[in-house]
């Protein structure tokens, strides 16, 4: 019986990037690089490996704004108005921003707590850190909107606790976090490592990339209509940032499954369509209780049809079989809530250049 003695001979290097300076260690190479059980420094940055993580950094810091730039004088103008929204439009604004509320708190909770722990690659971090100011951004805009249009603060934020419809969708993604936040959880199994797929996958790709746009979809529709046009501006940042996020988790699950192919089994791949499967129901729900009538040109019968045909894109993004039949998206100009560069914006509130804005594919 022979030993493989390479595995053992293998340097432990501790992934944190805060264990004691090996003195006689090599120099990292990029093919000692990793994202995740690396065996490489994780506090070197150079030499990169992943060029597209770096990019993606560099995007977020150009894509720099803060939500006290854009005036609310409009929105609360229009919200104090008698007759300014009707109690449809207000309820779909305030269940809207009940949700968006602790969502970016949930997410960055996710990822400061178990995501940079386990993600092994320096430069990858690099971008993780600037996500989290993001989602501090995010969070400092509904705190923002809250107090600009005096919303009862206990109300927008506790809704993640007390309205059934946002509480069955923040329940799910955090099943998927409760083993990585606990400090004796440990990647370099392939149970524990698809564990940590599965996080990625419900925080990057449901939670943020599949929950977000339809949130997205129903408060540009009141921009496009002239309504509530500082809140609609704000969430076209947030969309801008959103579209990175999303895009910067899908470039980690498949270079994961690149790199470790043994993952990616049939069974996994079926779990996690069955996920996503979960994540449109509960957002179809959830979209339902938000607009229970039709309003703005919109139903929560093409919200529905939104979210299959974002499904079956997200999907694809990860190399999946669709869940559903294919289906035509019925918001088209949500593309054009991407582009900022324009003399003015989307929503012509107000003549604006977008400081450092850079071109983004809609996603």
């Amino acid at each position: 019986m022979t030993t493989d003695t390479t595995a053992l001979a293998q340097p432990q290097v501790d992934p944190t990037g805060l264990g004691d300076i090996d003195v006689d260690a090599s120099r990292v190479n990029v093919e000692d690089k990793s994202m995740i059980n690396a065996r490489a420094d994780v506090n070197q940055l150079l030499p990169l490996k992943y060029g597209w993580a770096w990019e993606k950094y560099l995007a977020g810091c150009n894509n720099h704004w803060m939500p006290t730039e854009v005036s609310m004088q409009a929105d609360l103008a229009l919200w104090k108005s008698p007759d300014g929204l009707t109690e449809d439009e207000r309820h779909a604004i305030k269940r809207n921003l009940g949700f968006f509320a602790t969502s970016e708190s949930l997410v960055a909770n996710n990822l400061v707590l178990a995501v940079y722990r386990h993600l092994t690659n320096p430069e990858c971090r690099q971008y993780l850190l600037r996500q989290a100011f993001e989602e501090a951004v995010h969070t400092h805009t509904f705190e923002y909107i809250c107090e600009s249009l005096g919303l009862d603060e206990g109300e927008m934020f506790n809704m993640y606790r007390e309205v059934p419809s946002i509480t069955n969708k923040a329940a799910w993604a955090l099943q998927f976090t409760k083993d990585l936040g606990d400090p004796e959880f440990t990647t370099g199994t392939p149970e524990s490592d698809q564990q940590f797929l599965r996080d990625l996958i419900a925080f990057y790709v449901v939670f943020e990339g599949m929950w977000f746009y339809t949130g997205f979809a129903q408060i540009l529709s009141f921009g496009r209509r002239n309504k509530m046009v500082g809140i609609a501006e704000q969430y076209q940042y947030i969309l801008r940032d959103e579209s990175i996020h999303l895009n910067f988790g899908i470039d980690c699950i498949n270079q994961i499954k690149i790199e470790n192919p043994h993952l990616w089994t049939p069974a996994f791949q079926e779990e996690i369509r069955t996920m996503l499967t979960e994540g449109c129901e509960l957002e179809i729900a959830y979209g339902r209780d938000v607009m229970p009538r039709g309003i703005l040109g919109l139903n929560s019968e093409l919200c529905d049809q939104y979210m299959r045909f974002i499904t079956n894109r997200r999907c694809a993004q990860l190399g999946l079989e669709p869940v559903f039949a294919a289906t035509e998206n019925p918001f088209p100009w949500m593309s054009e809530a991407m582009d900022l560069k324009k003399e003015k914006n989307f929503f012509e509130t107000r003549v604006i250049e977008y400081q450092n804005g850079g071109s983004l594919e809609w996603d």
